[in-house]
Order: structure tokens, then sequence, then C-alpha cells
């Protein structure tokens, strides 16, 4: 316990010595920046994405001696929708600017609680939800409570109810393919961003029928990409991390440290304090249906576990010399797990992060990212199916944070087929009905180089 807390206190040190050069901080440069291409959605009955006219990802990035400004549409690069519980609304243009800390700090008192609403921001603009959707149990009706179609809850949406629906369970029919869906134009994920149809075992048909993408597609066998930052300042990563707090140990999935109940009556709280009652846990109000059917396991000595935040201190590629991070926690099948990404308290001190102006003296970010080219290290994507007779998906790994010219040549060097593998998507598609059985090139060019793959089509 003494080294461990030796070693955290070296790593929060270096880290503040890190983040205090603003033209260095990943707070700056992470954030995936477009002021040309608009966006599409889907909508329902129609497996064409309609165009929406809107900028996607991220518009400018500024930056003062202690702030990173960030405009944004909220609108991301996938396509969205269609959202198929009867939502009758789209992503709309938020018109954005969001302030985070370059230094962020630790909450050395009572953890601020999460709230229905934006609690963080992805690096492609869109917002951050946690497991809420305003929804919860009314013991004096047996009902629920707030939410379209029910009566309003004592309080409104963030006050303190005995038993607070979860979103990701009970609105998965929608989301969208990227696991997303707006709130009043506000599109907004409250988990991680990888399309259901990327996770080992898909839980929803939607990308079936609207072929769509998330922000990045996992890669175990690689430390997750930054994906994020959270309203204290703190960042974002996906679900797979070093094992061990310094760097070292592997890559492993990061796990979070939260597990259902065995309850199947709804009468106590997580503690085990006494509360107004819930609906037994049936089939319709299924276990983990509700935040509080959930309880916190302190799991000593297993750094791959995370803390109350869903999250912990340790050495990113990005922060080499370590940092406070969340991380977007999925199972063994990579479906979302509880508290998803930041939740049910943040780590740091919090603060409304959008503002309507920027009233200091800022400079424009204008150089590339932080991070290594993807290509530039050898870019990691899939060829299927291959063999193939009719279309070809090119899905990247990780994030793919530039333009990615996507080539196809024949074996005598003739180019027969090209698309883009847009910023912030992670698939594109290739048509080859009309192309000669043989042997095939596929060739992925950015600026930082080239990666090369076969492709055999058959007829």
């Amino acid at each position: 316990m003494k080294k461990t807390l030796i070693l955290a206190a070296f790593l929060l040190s270096s880290a503040l010595g890190s983040v205090a050069n603003a033209q260095l901080s990943p707070a700056i440069t992470s954030w995936l920046r477009n002021t040309t291409r608009t966006g599409t959605y889907y909508v329902s009955g129609n497996p064409t994405a309609i165009s929406n006219g809107i900028l996607v990802n991220c518009q400018s990035v500024e930056y003062s001696a202690n702030s990173v400004y960030i405009r944004a549409t909220g609108v991301p690069a996938h396509p969205t929708g269609p959202f198929l519980d009867r939502n009758p609304s789209n992503a709309t243009n938020q018109n954005a600017i969001f302030q985070f800390p370059l230094t962020p700090v630790k909450n050395t008192g009572t953890p601020t609680p999460t709230t229905g609403g934006n609690i963080g921001v992805f690096i492609n603009g869109v917002a951050l939800f946690d497991y809420r959707d305003g929804v919860a149990w009314n013991a004096s009706t047996n009902s629920l409570c707030g939410g379209p179609g029910n009566a309003p809850c004592a309080g409104g949406m963030n006050a303190t109810q005995a038993w607070n629906r979860d979103a990701v369970i009970a609105e998965r029919s929608g989301f969208d393919c990227a696991k997303a869906h707006p709130a009043m134009g506000n599109y907004h994920y409250h988990q991680n961003p990888s399309a259901f149809k990327l996770d080992l075992k898909v839980i929803s048909t939607i990308c079936n029928l609207y072929d769509a993408e998330g922000l990045y597609a996992i890669d175990s066998t690689k430390h997750s990409p930054l994906i994020g930052f959270a309203y204290d300042g703190f960042p974002i990563y996906g679900a797979y991390a070093f094992r061990n707090l310094d760097g070292t140990g592997g890559i492993v999935r990061m796990k979070s440290s939260y597990q259902l109940r065995n309850i199947t009556r709804r009468t106590t709280s997580p503690t085990g304090a006494a509360v107004t009652a819930g609906p037994d846990v049936s089939t319709t109000y299924p276990l983990g249906y509700f935040r509080e059917d959930y309880e916190f396991v302190v799991r000593a000595g297993q750094n791959d576990f995370l803390d109350e935040h869903n999250g912990r201190f340790c050495v990113t590629p990005e922060y080499p010399r370590g940092i406070y991070c969340y991380f977007a926690t999925v199972d063994a099948n990579w479906n979302s797990a509880y508290p998803y990404v930041v939740g049910p308290t943040f780590y740091g001190v919090y603060a409304n992060r959008k503002v309507t102006a920027i009233t200091e003296t800022i400079t424009r970010f204008t150089g590339t990212t932080s991070v290594r080219s993807q290509l530039q290290e050898g870019l990691e994507f899939n060829v299927f199916p291959n063999p193939s007779n009719e279309f070809v998906a090119l899905q990247a790994l990780g994030l793919n944070k530039e333009d990615v010219k996507v080539e196809l040549f024949d074996v005598s060097g003739k180019l027969v087929q090209k698309s883009i593998l847009r910023q912030g998507t992670t698939t594109t598609y290739l048509d080859t009905r009309t192309l000669y059985a043989g042997t095939y090139l596929v060739k992925l060019t950015g600026t930082s180089g080239t990666t090369m793959k076969k492709l055999v089509i058959s007829k």
C-alpha cells in the first residue's frame, strides 16, 4: 500500500508538470478538427444515409495559459440514427464552446455526483451523459416517473430518488448503431462509443438495418486511445490499458469494480440501508434496470479493476508521466459495463464546461495531433470478407484521427477502386462486384505514410 501511494504521488507531481506546458498538452492536441465535412443521418425505413448539412467533429481548438476551448457542433462523423423508440429528435447543431482546465485538480472533499445532461465531451465534440435517463420509480403510484409519457418525478431529473433507471439497459432499443441518441437534439453517448456490430456478442441488430459505426473500434492488443475528457478535466480512455500503473504488465481490459447485487426485492440501497421500495426484480424490471441494483466492491491489489469513479491513476501513451484517467468499461463480450464511463461521482473538481464566450487572450491550435500517426506506426485494419465477390469492408482498429485515402490496385498496378476512410470513423467499403477474380492490393495513405494488405476476389 505504501509503495502504491508513493508511486501515485510521484505520478501526480510529474503529470502536473507535464500538463503545465500548454502546447504539449493532450487536452489541446487530441481533438478531431474539421471545417469542411458535414454529417449524415438515417431515418426509419430508409437504409440510405441523408446529409444533414452540419459540420462534424470540432471546428477549432484554442488555448490560454490555463484553459483549452473547443468549438463543436456535437455532431459526429459517423452517421446518426435512426432511433427506433419513437424519439422524435435528430442530432442538431449545438454551437457549443467547451472550456477545460489544462491542469485538472483532484477533489479532496466530498466527491461530486454526476448529473443529468453533459458530464464530458468526446474528442469528436459529442457529449457524454452518465448512466441515467431522467426516469425513476414512484412508489406512490407503483410506476415510473420522469421522461416522455411519465408523470414528473418529485424534485426533477437530478433530484435524489431511491431507484433511478439505467439508460444503457432501459433505452437500448432507442440507440443507433453507435450506441447513442439525442435528447432534444443534443446527440450523446452514455457508454463506450464503439458500434454495436463490433462487440464480440452483438446485443442490438440496429446496425444490420442501418449500417453505421462508432467513434472508434476496440482493439484488445493495444492501449486504447484517448477518446474524451470529463467535466472535471481528466481524460477518458477506451476499454484496454496497461495492467500496471507504471505502464508495464501488458495490455488488459479495464474492469468496473461495480457488480450486480444479489437481490430479488428492491427494498434496500447498495449500502444496505432501508429505502422506499422499488419494483421486484422481474423480466419487466430485470436486475440492472436501476442504478441501485449495483454495488461497489473493493479489489485490493488488482490494478485492472477501477475505483469508485470508474478510473485510476496511471501511465498512458499520451501521459507517460501519469495522470488520473477514466475508462469506458465493457465486459468480456465488449458489451457496456456499469458505470460505463464516468461515475457515479467525479474524481476531480467538477464544473459546467459549456461556456457562451471566450473572454481571455487565446492562441489557436493549428498543429497535428500529439500522438504519432497510426499510419506512421502501421495502421491496423481488417479487410473482410477476404476472399470476396461483392462488397469489401475496411475497418480500422482503434481511433482514426485523419482522413485516409483507400485505393484498390490490380496485379498490373492499375487503380480500380477508391474510397476515403474519414477522420472519426472506422469503416469504409469497396464495391468489387464488377471486378475480375484474382489478387488485388489495398493501399491506405495518410499524411504520414502508407500501409497495404492483399485482397482476393473470387467469382
